[in-house]
């Protein structure tokens, strides 16, 4: 490693540990205060936040690769994610800050599901919290394969050195600084990745004579790869655009919305997200396609495309200490990413098994401590799943992605739509989701030769069955209490209220209603 580059990124790990130290005085006294930060987030940190850690390193490095190896179908990823995360920032964001607080401030998602339709047996809360530790491992887990291929490709460094590396210093601010250093170290990380994700595609451009000369490059390997629809069916369109779908059932995006200061702050939020997203998904998906030109032109060995970016970052195209900030980017994506699944499965091992089973009188300061062994003990698992070199990070990446938009995605919308929908319901779907990914992940069955995940995303049945389940059994089954019907009416005044809107009038009872959405 050169001297410049191991300097930039020591520079980096003690900016995000020195953030961690700060954050520790907001995050000591209470638990809500470790895993919400007070709700005081403004709205750039909210939404640099909320992107940061929901590209992840796949941004950096699975996307980029999917490019490299499939051309511009590759793109419909992007476009799918565009879709999804504007369509969060407006369905989700407002009525999720609002409700969250309305009822009984809520403070994990599984908390808000069991607040939300009053649920005594807990059954809704257990099973969502099962779900987000065993997807939320496996995706803490693709992060730490994306660490350890860095350090392995960039530095020649032993690759499960490398996971212990990445794990350790997120460990550390996440243990220390909880909700607030996750979300400051985040936002620091999002302008990072900004400017690696515009410099590294646009100087690799110039190296290869422009985009004309990049484009004939491509051509010469294979045309197909030019074209947004090359090799890709109407089926492989939707299976790709359909990553959008699973914005709004992913916990570590939508706790920002709930953390967020103010529900008139999710507007600028909105705004600042979504430019944010648009950039650096274009700089990752050009990084990809002109990495491949660069490569071939210049007869660059290249043994895994998922380092397509770490190639371009290197001395190739960068002096050393460039070279090391753009590797800070690589880590940025993929460190925001981990401490936000560290901190909400910790967030339901605490709240949700620990306070509720174990010790229901705890103190506020034990449980900020469980939180915090709780953020050990889900490390070392995902360490240990990450500890073959063999991973991909793009397909963890979208198991765990499907698991939670096909689980939580329609329950989250309906909950905050439709008056009503029960407890029945949303337990019922919840499972129906989970199960029908994991059946289509997992299952022996394939058709002319192709796993079924192979053929048509898993998202795409899990979410549609989800929401069949939920509106079926809410309309088969008795209308929820007046009480969890009051609830629901008082999100929607104090909405309306806060952004100056009219609340919509109510006549009748749940069971009145003629469709899900009001």
């Amino acid at each position: 490693m050169a001297i410049g580059t191991g300097v930039a990124l020591a520079v980096y790990f003690i900016g995000m540990l020195a953030i961690g130290l700060y954050s520790y005085r907001e995050s000591t006294s209470d638990v809500s205060g470790y895993m919400l930060g007070g709700r005081k987030l403004g709205p750039a940190v909210t939404s640099l936040s909320a992107g940061a850690s929901d590209m992840s390193g796949w941004m950096l490095l699975g996307l980029p690769g999917a490019m490299y190896v499939s051309g511009f179908s590759a793109s419909w990823i992007a476009i799918g994610l565009l879709l999804g995360a504007l369509a969060n920032y407006l369905l989700v964001a407002p009525r999720l800050r609002v409700y969250t607080e309305v009822a009984r401030d809520a403070i994990t998602i599984p908390d808000f599901f069991e607040k939300r339709f009053e649920d005594n047996s807990r059954l809704l809360r257990v099973i969502s919290s099962v779900v987000i530790v065993i997807f939320f491992t496996l995706y803490t887990s693709s992060g730490v394969v994306a660490g350890g291929k860095l350090f392995d490709s960039a530095f020649g460094m032993n690759y499960q050195l490398g996971l212990y590396i990445t794990a350790g210093v997120v460990v550390a601010y996440t243990l220390f600084g909880g909700f607030m250093a996750v979300s400051m170290t985040d936002f620091v990380q999002g302008c990072i990745m900004f400017v690696a994700l515009v410099t590294v595609p646009i100087v690799a451009l110039s190296e290869v004579g422009g985009a004309a000369a990049a484009a004939e490059t491509v051509r010469e390997i294979d045309p197909t790869m030019l074209d947004m629809f090359g090799g890709i069916g109407a089926v492989g369109v939707v299976s790709a655009m359909s990553w959008g779908l699973g914005y709004f059932g992913q916990p570590h995006i939508i706790v920002r919305f709930m953390a967020i200061r103010s529900v008139k702050d999710v507007a600028a939020a909105r705004n600042i997200g979504m430019s944010w997203m648009f950039v650096t998904l274009v700089g990752a998906l050009a990084t990809g396609i002109v990495g491949l030109a660069y490569v071939t032109r210049m007869g660059v060995g290249l043994d895994d495309p998922e380092t397509i970016f770490i190639v371009l970052s290197s001395d190739l195209l960068f002096n050393p200490w460039v070279g090391g900030f753009l590797l800070a980017a690589i880590l940025a994506a993929i460190m925001s990413t981990i401490s936000s699944q560290l901190l909400v499965s910790s967030s339901s091992l605490t709240e949700d098994f620990y306070k509720i089973f174990l010790r229901r009188s705890a103190s506020q300061k034990e449980l900020v401590m469980v939180g915090r062994i709780s953020v050990l003990l889900v490390a070392a698992v995902a360490i240990a799943l990450a500890y073959n070199p063999e991973s991909n990070v793009l397909t963890l990446v979208s198991n765990a992605w499907a698991g939670f938009g096909a689980a939580f995605g329609p329950v989250v919308i309906l909950s905050l739509f439709w008056r009503g929908m029960t407890r029945a319901g949303a337990l019922a779907g919840m499972i129906a989701g989970a199960v029908t990914v994991l059946f289509w992940i997992y299952a022996p069955i394939t058709i002319d030769g192709r796993e079924l995940s192979a053929v048509l995303y898993e998202i795409v049945p899990g979410f549609a069955i989800c929401l069949a389940v939920v509106v079926v059994v809410s309309r088969l089954g008795p209308p929820p209490r007046e009480s969890v019907i009051a609830t629901f009416d008082e999100m929607e005044r104090v909405k309306a209220e806060a952004l100056g809107e009219r609340a919509p009038e109510r006549a009748g009872k749940a069971g009145a209603e003629t469709g899900p959405v009001t």
